[in-house]
C-alpha cells in the first residue's frame, strides 16, 4: 500500500483520486478483517462520501489539505459525533457523542478520510488487545499472536494495510508498544501538544493521543496535523504545532544519544541485538553514542500502576448507568450502580478500578499514592540530569517480540511488564517514538525508541529518520 505523504501529493495533484485510494484500503478490510479483528466498526458508506467530498474539491480548484484522501483509522475512545465509541466495553453500549474530538476535527480539516473505528484493550486498559469486550484483535504478522496493546486496533491496521494512518493514545506506552510488536512507525508526543478533548479518559495526567504510520515521513505528516493548542483542553500547551516533515534529512551529525542502560536489562537476547545495532547505525551517520544512566526508570512500573490506576477509578466513576451506555436495573439506585458496573466493565477494568480506590483510601493515599508521586518527581529530576548530557535518549521499546494469544491472561503482572519500556516517558511527559528496527529470532518485527526531552519532537524525528534510512 501506498504510504500517507504519497497519497496525499497524488491526490492534491489530481493524479489519483480519493474513492480510488478508499477503495483500495477497503478491499484490504475485506480480504482480512474477519481474520484480524481490527475494527469495532468500518465506516465504509460515510468514507465514501469524504473521499467524494475531497474529489470535489480537487476538481474545483481547491486544496483539501496535507492529508487529502488518505484513509486513517480511529481507536475508539475517540468521539465521533454521532457515531458508537465504545472503548471496546459493554458499559459504552449504545453511547452515540454528541460532538467530535478535536483531533477528529483536525483530520477531517487536514483533508484525511476516516474509515472506522479500531479495537483496543477495555478504556485503554491491556498490553495486548485481549480485554476488549468484543474480541481479541490478531498481529498481521502471526495471527497467532497479539498486536500489543491497548492500541492494537489501530497498530494493526496500519500494518495490515487497512489504513494508511491510525490514531491511538498513549498511557504507558499503548502506542508505541503495538508499533513495535506490528513493525509499524508509533509517536508518543509531549503531553499536551496534542489536544486531549474527546479522549475517553483512562488516567488524565498520563493520557496522550499518538498516530501510528509506515514510515517516519507519513508519522511527521500526522503528527503535523494533530498538534498545536486547543482551548477546549486546559492541559494544551500554548505551543503550535512543530515543523518535522522538514527536518527529516538533517541527519543526525554532532547529536549526542544516550542508550539507557536500566531499559537493557531484562530484554530478550535478539531485542539487545537490534537495539546495538540501532545504536551502532546512529554512530555511523556521525552521532555520538553513549551508555546513560536514568536510575529511577527502575520503579517506573511500580509508580505507573498505583497512579494510573487511582486516576482511571476516578475517571470511571461516571459510569453509573444513569447519564449514557447501559444500565441494568436493581431495586434501589446502589442496588443499580452495582449491577451496571458488575455487567458492563470487565475483569481487567474492575481490577483496576479496584487497585486505585485502594490505593486512594484513607490510611493507604501517602503510603501507595503519594509515594508514587514522588517517585515520578525523582524520575523527572532523573531524566532531566539525563539531557543535561544528551540530545536523546535510546532504548528497546519492548522486552521481547509478540508473544501468543493467551500466554499472558492469566497473569496480570507479567502482562504488565511488557509496558516496563515505555512507562517512563508517560510518567514525566516527554516524547518517544517506536522505529520498527529488524526482526527477531521468531522473525516477528522488533522496534527501538528514542525518547527525547519536552518539545523536543523535531530532534526525535532527525534521528528516527536516520535510523530508518539505516535499514534502506
Amino acid at each position: 500500500m501506498t504510504g500517507a505523504v504519497d497519497i496525499a501529493r497524488a491526490v492534491r495533484a489530481g493524479s489519483r483520486t480519493a474513492r480510488d485510494v478508499l477503495e483500495e484500503h477497503l478491499a484490504a478490510i475485506d480480504g482480512r478483517e474477519g481474520e484480524l479483528h481490527a475494527f469495532n466498526l468500518v465506516l465504509a458508506e460515510e468514507a465514501r462520501a469524504g473521499a467524494d467530498e475531497v474529489d470535489r474539491r480537487v476538481a474545483a480548484g481547491e486544496d483539501p489539505g496535507p492529508l487529502a484522501g488518505v484513509p486513517v483509522a480511529l481507536k475508539d475512545n475517540l468521539c465521533t459525533r454521532g457515531i458508537p465509541t465504545t472503548c471496546s466495553s459493554r458499559i459504552l453500549d449504545g453511547w452515540r457523542p454528541p460532538y467530535d474530538a478535536t483531533v477528529v476535527t483536525r483530520l477531517r480539516e487536514a483533508g484525511a478520510v476516516v474509515v472506522g473505528k479500531t479495537n483496543m484493550d477495555e478504556f485503554a486498559m491491556g498490553s495486548s488487545t485481549e480485554n476488549s469486550a468484543f474480541g481479541p484483535t490478531r498481529n498481521p504478522h502471526d495471527p497467532s499472536r497479539v498486536p500489543g496493546g491497548s492500541s492494537g486496533g489501530s497498530a494493526a491496521a496500519v500494518a495490515a494495510g487497512f489504513a494508511a494512518l491510525a490514531l491511538g493514545s498513549d498511557t504507558g506506552g499503548s502506542i508505541r508498544q503495538p508499533a513495535a510488536f506490528c513493525g509499524v512507525v508509533g509517536v508518543k508526543p509531549t503531553y499536551g501538544l496534542v489536544s486531549r478533548y474527546g479522549l475517553v479518559a483512562f488516567a488524565s495526567s498520563l493520557d496522550q493521543i499518538g498516530p501510528f504510520a509506515g514510515n517516519v515521513a507519513d508519522a511527521a505528516l500526522a503528527l503535523e496535523a494533530l498538534a498545536g493548542h486547543d482551548r477546549a483542553d486546559s492541559t494544551s500547551i500554548l505551543e503550535a504545532a512543530p515543523s518535522l516533515s522538514g527536518v527529516l534529512d538533517r541527519g543526525v551529525e554532532g547529536l549526542r544519544i544516550g542508550v539507557i542502560r536500566e531499559l537493557v536489562d531484562g530484554i530478550d537476547p535478539d531485542v539487545g541485538t537490534r537495539l546495538s545495532e540501532a545504536a551502532g547505525a546512529l554512530e555511523a551517520a556521525g552521532a555520538k553514542v553513549d551508555e546513560a544512566s536514568v536510575p529511577a526508570t527502575t520503579l517506573g512500573l511500580s509508580a505507573y500502576y498505583v497512579l494510573a490506576t487511582a486516576e482511571a477509578s476516578s475517571n470511571l466513576a461516571r459510569y453509573d448507568g444513569v447519564r449514557y451506555g447501559l444500565r441494568v436495573d436493581g431495586d434501589d439506585i446502589t442496588a443499580m450502580y452495582g449491577a451496571t458496573r458488575s455487567a458492563g466493565f470487565g475483569a481487567e477494568v474492575k481490577r483496576r478500578i479496584m487497585l486505585g480506590t485502594y490505593a486512594l483510601s484513607a490510611g493507604y493515599y501517602d503510603a501507595y499514592y503519594g509515594q508514587a508521586q514522588r517517585v515520578r518527581t525523582l524520575m523527572i529530576r532523573d531524566f532531566d540530569a539525563a539531557y543535561a548530557s544528551y540530545d536523546l535518549l535510546l532504548a528497546p521499546t519492548t522486552p521481547t517480540t509478540a508473544f501468543e494469544l493467551g500466554a499472558k491472561t492469566a497473569d496480570p503482572l507479567s502482562m504488565y511488564l511488557s509496558d516496563v519500556c515505555t512507562i517512563p516517558s508517560n510518567l514525566v511527559g516527554h516524547p518517544a517514538i517506536s522505529v520498527p528496527y529488524g526482526r527477531g529470532d521468531d522473525g516477528l518485527p522488533i522496534g527501538v525508541q528514542l525518547l527525547a526531552p519536552a518539545l523536543g519532537e523535531a530532534t526525535m524525528f532527525r534521528a528516527a529518520a536516520a535510523l530508518e534510512r539505516s535499514l534502506a
